[in-house]
């Protein structure tokens, strides 16, 4: 007679063994790629839908375009970035930028905002004659930067000082105004209409672009403190547009030459 109970463990410790090498065998297991494929898809391929697309588009971009034409205001004359030590588009967005982030920061920090310092290099258009619209600051600033604030010693305002000498540029400056001396070195410094105090610690609005030092403009990155005001430039530019009948003319001497 066949002895069914021994050969029963034996199937079994049979099983358990098969299924433990198995499990072991899985553990161990690594997977590679080894080839990778794809094709282009051309947008007029006409499989793709091209009129669908562009049916389902079109809505989107004629409200955009709605938004971005609205007439927000009226520029009398062109502002440009021309000029040699200040320029028309660079001192009107300077005062606005100022004059917009000011209360934003009196507000949260107690304290007034004393310079604006824009880049030369940053307006990408200009204001043109006739209708200002949301499309004038977005060809104006076409970039994402941010409105910060910066408090800078009295040593880093001679740097930023020396840094517009040096440049030659027309940078966007408000709040300050000086001379440029024979030995071209600046005198009569003046900020918020104040002589200028070296042992004070001055609040300069500028973008977060240059708060890193852009434009080699090394003397922010000495700030003793940062302020993100979350507040694009494109959008201080909008909501000045939204607030101004006609843009002005704004032609006053910040830099003079001996």
């Amino acid at each position: 007679m066949v002895n069914l109970k021994n050969y029963n463990v034996g199937i079994k410790f049979f099983v358990l063994f098969l299924t433990f090498n198995l499990t072991l065998s899985c553990s161990q297991q690594k997977l590679y790629v080894t080839k990778v494929e794809g094709r282009e898809i051309g947008i007029t391929d006409k499989n793709t839908g091209v009129a669908s697309i562009e049916n389902f588009i079109k809505p989107y971009r004629e409200n955009i375009d709605k938004d971005l034409n609205a007439p927000l205001a009226y520029a009398p004359q062109t502002l440009d970035k021309n000029g040699q030590w200040q320029s028309t588009i660079g001192n009107l967005m300077s005062d606005v930028t100022l004059a917009k982030c000011n209360p934003i920061f009196l507000s949260r920090e107690k304290k007034p905002i004393d310079i604006c310092l824009l880049n030369h290099g940053g307006i990408r258009s200009i204001i043109g004659l006739g209708v200002v619209t949301a499309r004038t600051a977005y060809e104006i600033m076409p970039f994402e930067n941010t409105a910060y604030v910066v408090a800078l010693k009295g040593e880093q305002i001679l740097e930023m000082v020396n840094y517009i000498i040096s440049e030659k540029k027309p940078h966007p400056l408000s709040g300050m105004t000086f001379t440029i001396g024979k030995d071209n070195v600046a005198k009569s410094i003046m900020i918020q209409k104040k002589p200028f105090d070296i042992n004070a610690t001055y609040y300069v609005v500028t973008s977060d672009y240059l708060i890193n030092g852009g434009d080699n403009m090394n003397f922010f990155k000495k700030a003793t403190a940062k302020y993100d005001l979350d507040y694009k430039l494109r959008n201080v530019l909008i909501d000045y547009f939204k607030e101004t009948d006609t843009i002005p003319l704004i032609n006053d001497k910040r830099i003079n030459v001996e």
